[in-house]
């Protein structure tokens, strides 16, 4: 894996632009109902964050196309939902997946302005919610009172760990920076617990008959 991680990171370091477009998409993709549950935003996230203290990207553009991403994801979905009220929730492709969709209404009800915070925290809750609280017409105004504040959280939530933990490694382990030993260590343990967890996911899926975003099976 090293072999593969060193030239990986010369590239990003020779062409950070597409670094910042790829974190702007995963963040922005992660936002999108039905899709957003099968993109691994975070985890790309938290892998790319490893770059910044050796500076092959800057953290305030990091930051940036993260928030970026997530804001277009989630006031997109908003938007579409606050004009299409209740019917895109049984439209397609939102009608494949009518388990999920109730929970997010369901989550939606119980917090109200709240479950917009917390649900930019929760995969995949996150790609279901801000199309849900449009189209239960939840005003634009709370709605981005509430969403822009959780990004804006969210974002540093997700890229500060890996500078943090990289720093340490080099400033405090000693381990040498230019090996990138620190980036390797980082990447694989992103790369190992998002492997864990989505093998929980999907062993809790199997014993409860199902997850929240399994398909809904074509009647008989």
């Amino acid at each position: 894996m090293t072999s593969f991680l060193d030239p990986f990171i010369a590239f990003v370091s020779a062409h950070a632009w597409l670094a910042y477009l790829t974190l702007f998409l995963a963040a922005l993709l992660e936002a999108v109902p039905v899709i957003g549950s099968l993109v691994p935003g975070s985890t790309i996230i938290l892998a790319l964050s490893a770059l910044v203290p050796g500076g092959e990207l800057k953290l305030l553009p990091v930051l940036a196309a993260a928030a970026a991403g997530a804001m277009l994801g989630d006031g997109t979905a908003y938007l579409i939902g606050h004009r299409s009220q209740r019917e895109i929730l049984s439209a397609w492709p939102l009608s494949n997946y009518p388990r999920v969709v109730a929970q997010s209404e369901a989550f939606f009800n119980r917090w109200g302005v709240l479950a917009v915070f917390f649900a930019r925290f929760v995969p995949p809750i996150r790609a279901f919610v801000p199309i849900t609280a449009g189209a239960l017409d939840m005003p634009p105004a709370r709605f981005y009172a509430v969403n822009i504040p959780a990004i804006l959280l969210w974002a540093p939530a997700h890229v500060l760990p890996g500078v943090l933990a990289v720093t340490a490694l080099h400033d405090y382990a000693g381990l040498p920076h230019h090996q990138h030993v620190g980036k390797h260590l980082w990447m694989f343990a992103v790369a190992g617990g998002a492997v864990i967890l989505a093998l929980a996911i999907w062993t809790i899926r199997r014993r409860h008959g199902g997850g929240l975003i399994e398909p809904a099976r074509p009647a008989k």
